[in-house]
């Protein structure tokens, strides 16, 4: 059996613990070895070859900052890559395939990043040690599997590889230039006409790169990536600051892109967009800053239904005790005494884009998702609500009390989540701050967090506050498919419990789907008007948004997840004919 030991430096805290308790409490230290000692940093580092894996250690560390670990006995002793002694260790690596797309799937924390910088090239695996292994030492570990053949190829320059890092944010911080200039850099195939027509970005290639838009720069980053001649394509979470309509583009090309000469390898958190490109899965499992497994490649469909039970059974491996079920939920009747709040015909107008909505009305209890492209007017819906903004003409019930989740978040404060939870903490530890795992996060700072760990910070602080109406403007961003719809249940349990409304605005339409009693639907011209329709019932706001969009969705007849049919099957014909774009 392979031990892990696992120390999270940033969360180790001797002071906090009346001086290194574990080497205090360790029983092979009473026994006189030195199984925990101290580091060079003044913090403890646990001796692997001499650890029983007793857990007492992991168990009494106030600052749950040591995790003892397990590993299944098939995992070989040696790690693909470790981060330093008592640091995150990965074991196994994704399978490019080609001709097909193939998807990597798995919580955040546990290495799918990394395993695939090794893949491309980027991060050469230490394979445990302190030392960066060069190409031939990375051939002779994975002797006599698929993997060798693979790093021989990539040695010998018969795969060349592309890849779109997640941190698409940092290309303006490290170039300049208009767009077109950028992309003509890297353009070997001299498609770069072609490229921005299909990816919807032929308006901004005038544009400087600082002035683009996330969803922009998501899809420059791609076209980027493509315009480079290889014959293995890594998109490392392409969907991300995308709308609805833009991800189903973006999915169908990168689907297009696998031919026989050619692979890609996708992590993607968005199980209606994975579903769509991808022809086999990845699973990674693992436990978050500890570890990840990467394992063996199965279809999309039967990959993505094991992640959601939680339980891969080739392996006989269950990472997950609880499995990820999607429930339906019959249409809601509410009478006029539920009428929480109603606003009449709204209109904004700005310099170059004008917004309406029709009137509308929200019940207590219930959740409204909100659907629309990029750059329609959702935003600027939610802060009328909200009073941040007022409507030049049309009328919003200004008596309620609304909190407010931005789409957007300050990340600069060195402030305490301790104290920015304070009201979280004191009233709903059991039901926002357990289930959003916010209880390690407590002291650290703001701009300490991660992008995800700053998102939850956010939605808890909004569905704490005292309020008639949670605006939460894109929660899912920055989360993996775990926490998105442990997010769901949390904004659900509070909904009812609180008996208050929250308006969800989103593009993970298994979010949304997961999530929402009633639609609304926004429809205009991105950046030049909106037009905000509804609340609808579910069936009705969702063909609405499927028919623009020209797709239509299916359940999945063993987990209920949502899935794209494919476009002009049977399944796909029958329901257009229909009018049933959204499954019933």
């Amino acid at each position: 059996m392979t031990r892990l030991a696992v120390i999270e430096r940033k969360k180790c805290n001797p002071e906090s613990c009346g001086n290194l308790l574990c080497q205090r409490l360790c029983p092979i230290n009473r026994t006189g070895s030195e199984c925990v000692y101290i580091g060079e940093d003044n913090k403890p580092l646990i001796d692997e070859s001499l650890c029983t894996g007793c857990g007492i250690c992991q168990n009494r560390c106030p600052n749950e900052a040591i995790s003892i670990i397990n590993l299944p006995e098939e995992l070989s002793s040696t790690p693909i890559n470790r981060y330093g002694q008592n640091g995150f260790a990965l074991y196994s690596l994704p399978s490019p395939v080609f001709g097909k797309v193939t998807g990597v799937i798995g919580k955040n924390g546990i290495g799918k990043s990394t395993a695939i910088k090794i893949m491309a090239g980027i991060l050469k695996p230490n394979f445990g040690s302190e030392k960066e292994s060069d190409i031939d030492e990375i051939i002779d570990f994975f002797k006599g599997t698929e993997k060798q053949n693979f790093f021989e190829k990539l040695r010998n320059g018969q795969i060349k590889v592309s890849y779109k890092p997640q941190a698409v944010d940092m290309i303006p911080k490290n170039t300049s230039g208009k767009v077109k200039e950028l992309l003509e850099k890297v353009d070997e195939k001299n498609k770069l006409v072609k490229i921005a027509k299909l990816l919807d970005i032929e308006k901004i290639l005038e544009r400087d790169i600082k002035n683009v838009s996330g969803g922009e720069l998501q899809r420059v980053a791609i076209a980027a990536s493509v315009l480079k001649k290889a014959n293995l394509y890594i998109f490392d979470e392409p969907t991300s600051y995308l709308d609805i309509k833009q991800r189903l583009i973006v999915s169908r090309f990168i689907r297009e892109l696998a031919d026989e000469d050619t692979s890609v390898i996708v992590i993607e958190h968005d199980l209606v967009a994975l579903d769509y490109m991808a022809d086999t899965v990845n699973i990674m499992y693992g436990k978050e800053n500890a570890y990840g497994v990467v394992s063996n490649q199965k279809s999309a469909k039967a990959g993505i239904n094991a992640f959601l039970e939680g339980f891969l059974r080739e392996e006989n491996v269950r990472f997950r005790q609880e499995k990820i079920t999607f429930e339906i939920k019959p249409p809601i009747e509410h009478g006029a005494e539920k009428v929480l709040t109603k606003w009449e015909e709204l209109e904004k107008n700005y310099e170059g884009f004008s917004l309406k909505a029709d009137s509308g009305e929200a019940f207590r209890e219930e959740i409204i998702g909100v659907l629309g492209e990029n750059g329609i007017g959702k935003t600027t819906f939610a802060k009328i609500l909200a009073g941040i903004e007022k409507p030049d003409s049309g009328e919003v019930d200004t008596k309620i009390k609304i909190s407010y989740k931005p789409q957007y978040l300050d990340s600069g404060s060195d402030e305490l989540v301790a104290n920015v939870l304070q009201k979280a903490i004191t009233k709903h530890n059991n039901d926002i701050i357990l289930p959003l795992e916010l209880k390690n996060l407590i002291t650290s700072k703001i701009n300490e967090l991660s992008g995800g760990q700053l998102q939850r910070v956010a939605i808890a602080k909004a569905l704490a506050e005292d309020s008639d109406i949670v605006l939460l403007d894109e929660p899912s961003a920055y989360l993996d498919v775990e926490q998105r719809l442990m997010v769901s249940k949390v904004i659900s349990n509070i909904s009812s419990t609180k008996q208050i409304v929250p308006v969800v605005i989103d593009h993970d339409l298994v979010f949304i789907d997961s999530i929402s009693n009633r639609l609304l639907v926004f429809d205009g011209e991105p950046a030049k008007y909106g037009h905000a329709h509804g609340p609808f019932t579910m069936e009705d706001g969702m063909n609405r948004l499927l028919k623009e969009v020209e797709i239509t969705l299916r359940r999945d007849d063993q987990s209920g997840r949502p899935r794209v049919n494919k476009k002009d099957s049977i399944k796909d014909r029958e329901q257009k004919q229909s009018g049933k774009f959204y499954y019933a």
